[in-house]
């Protein structure tokens, strides 16, 4: 009796070793409480129209001075909803908003930003690529604020093709230099870049924000990344249009950021259409302010990547509901967790739920070897509990499910559920992973029955009889 209790317990244990079980994690229970606490800004009763303030939509004059006039009295007023009638705006410089405001863009209204240099200086304290430095003016920016928003059916027009949206191949010695800054730690203060630098501004940046709205308005010709969401909370993005294809062109990029609402979008992006950050290496390690909460839904991708984590990742990311999404067009790939051992912080419970894609290279694209850099370094980051179910692709050029981790921390715990691939060239690869399940998963077709035996089949010489 002793031995047969002992069988059956190393039989349990063996089988917990082999057959992961599934953690009991209450998905749509996370995903409402996160829905539970955003609220979007609280936009004021008060309106106010740009034309009283000198503006003149006819796409010459200058219409920065209205803007500022028309944010001071905002201001003066404790918040009102300034209104921009159709007609084309021309900015020679940023629009810095102050809390409290709703930018009412109506239909037929477009913001044309010039796409002179000079006009987005003196530079503001910003990030770039995850290091915090200063740097030319956003487009539109706002720092510390609470309650603002952007709407309407207009357009912004970042205008940055002949000049910013040339940069990429100048920006090498800066971008190296704010590199050496963010891992020797220097002082944010002395991170001086703007004239004779080649960092591109974006386009859309609230920095240190609370209760944030941006809806309906159409986007296109940014000259760095459209939306950057930066250290900021409570947030709606809805309905967004967009049509931004010049260099590295990303949809949004919430980098640690909180309790984020991305719905409705349809996206038309030169790079990432969402890109979920939180800071590079040294500077992302000392924040320790992960993005988290942050729901995807709804949404029709096209561009490069539907959704990636990373790789600028190094405070943490976690709670990512990816749901109901689509493809408008071409995608490079599905979703795509990158980091590498220059980064350190973690990547958790991330789901992706009922979802199609067409045509891409990788379906889902999991790496802690991104780009081969921080080989020899040692800030691992720990990717685990990924949750990908009622997933479809047409076919994927490449793989359709690829896992790199590393030797000293494997990807743990991703369980993949009704994940069909037409056609793949690589159904799986898989590197330094521990516990991945597959539940009715065809990656590559569907095999159907086995085939019966016919006089057609070879056999081997040594068995005809």
């Amino acid at each position: 009796m002793k031995r047969i209790l002992l069988l059956m317990a190393a039989a349990v244990l063996l089988a917990a070793c082999t057959t992961p079980e599934e953690p009991a994690l209450d998905r749509e229970a996370m995903r409402d409480a996160v829905l539970a606490r955003i609220t979007g800004a609280t936009i004021s009763d008060n309106a106010l129209s740009l034309l009283d303030f000198g503006a003149v939509g006819d796409g010459q004059t200058d219409a920065k001075p209205a803007f500022d006039s028309a944010m001071k009295r905002a201001e003066e007023l404790g918040g009102a909803r300034i209104v921009v009638p159709a007609g084309e705006y021309w900015l020679c410089g940023p629009i810095h908003f102050v809390s409290n405001v709703c930018l009412e863009l109506q239909e037929g209204a477009t913001l044309r930003f010039n796409p002179e240099p000079a006009c987005y200086l003196p530079v503001v304290e910003t990030s770039w690529e995850g290091t915090f430095l200063w740097n030319y003016s956003p487009f539109i920016y706002g720092k510390d604020l609470h309650d603002v928003a952007i709407v309407g059916k207009g357009t912004i027009d970042g205008n940055a093709a002949t000049t910013f949206a040339t940069w990429r191949d100048k920006q090498g010695p800066s971008k190296e230099l704010s590199r050496d800054y963010n891992h020797n730690q220097t002082p944010i203060a002395e991170r001086v870049f703007g004239e004779g630098h080649y960092l591109r501004p974006h386009l859309i940046q609230f920095f240190d924000c609370e209760r944030i709205t941006l809806e309906g308005v159409f986007i296109t010709n940014a000259p760095f990344w459209c939306i950057h969401l930066l250290r900021s909370k409570n947030i709606i993005c809805d309905a967004l249009r967009y049509d931004a294809k010049l260099v590295n062109n990303d949809g949004i990029d919430p980098e640690y950021a909180q309790d984020v609402l991305i719905q409705n979008i349809v996206f038309n992006n030169g790079d990432d259409n969402v890109a979920i950050k939180s800071g590079r290496d040294d500077d992302g390690r000392a924040a320790t302010h992960p993005s988290s909460g942050i729901i995807i839904r709804d949404c029709v991708f096209k561009g490069l990547h539907g959704v990636v984590l990373g790789s600028e990742m190094s405070s943490g990311v976690e709670q990512v509901f990816v749901e109901n999404c689509t493809y408008g067009g071409y995608c490079k790939r599905g979703l795509y967790i990158k980091t590498n051992p220059d980064r350190g912080g973690f990547i958790r419970n991330i789901f992706v739920n009922n979802c199609t894609f067409g045509e891409v290279e990788d379906l889902f694209f999991l790496t802690s070897m991104y780009a081969g850099e921080g080989l020899d370094n040692h800030h691992f980051t720990a990717v685990h509990d990924i949750y990908i179910e009622d997933v479809a692709c047409e076919k994927a050029r490449a793989a359709a499910v690829v896992l790199q981790g590393t030797a000293v921390e494997p990807i743990r715990n991703v369980h993949l559920k009704r994940v069909n691939v037409k056609e793949a060239a690589i159904g799986l690869s898989m590197d330094h992973t521990e516990a991945i399940t597959f539940t009715d998963c065809h990656l590559g077709g569907y095999a159907g029955a086995p085939t019966t035996a016919s006089a057609k089949d070879k056999v081997f010489e040594g068995d005809k009889k």
